[in-house]
């Protein structure tokens, strides 16, 4: 795979005018004016860590990370997705998450509204409660209980 990566990127120099295909064209001085994230295939990533895995030389991961421009974090992140049997998370695709559904939408706008009622609901709860037991305090009569006569009944 990564001799495959090796022979496409010749094929492009010499497309591009390069003086031979073995020669690796000189670097464009010019800065870009906008970085491009580098993005890698789950079959590139699979065969870079085969090959890692493979290395047994002192030196030769190290050489592998150079020629293929790599950090070691990319190993330790693409072995613990790979040990993770995250085969399709090696390919996933970066970026904002699908936009819901209007239904999704009303769905969550409801969902939120229970919550707040309940949680409203349990402090009028509380608030009840308290205004008995101080009624109770106070002697007052509550809801509950008729109110006793004062002796006025004429």
């Amino acid at each position: 795979m990564i001799a495959s990566v090796e022979s496409a990127l010749a094929g492009e120099v010499a497309r591009a005018g390069g003086a031979s295909v073995t020669s690796p064209a000189a670097p464009d001085p010019e800065v870009r004016a906008v970085a491009k994230r580098r993005q890698f295939s789950a079959a590139y990533k699979l065969a870079v860590l085969a090959e890692a895995d493979r290395a047994s030389d002192p030196g030769a991961i190290g050489a592998l990370l150079r020629r293929e421009r790599l950090y070691s974090s990319h190993l330790v992140s693409w072995r613990r997705e790979r040990e993770a049997g995250a085969l399709k998370a090696l390919g996933r695709r970066r970026g904002r998450k699908a936009r819901s559904t209007p239904e999704q939408k009303r769905l969550e706008r409801l969902q939120a509204r229970c919550v707040r009622l309940e949680r409203e609901l349990e402090q009028a709860r509380t608030i009840i409660g308290v205004q008995k037991k101080l009624c109770t305090l106070l002697g007052l009569p509550t809801a509950e209980e008729p109110p006793e006569n004062t002796g006025n009944d004429s």
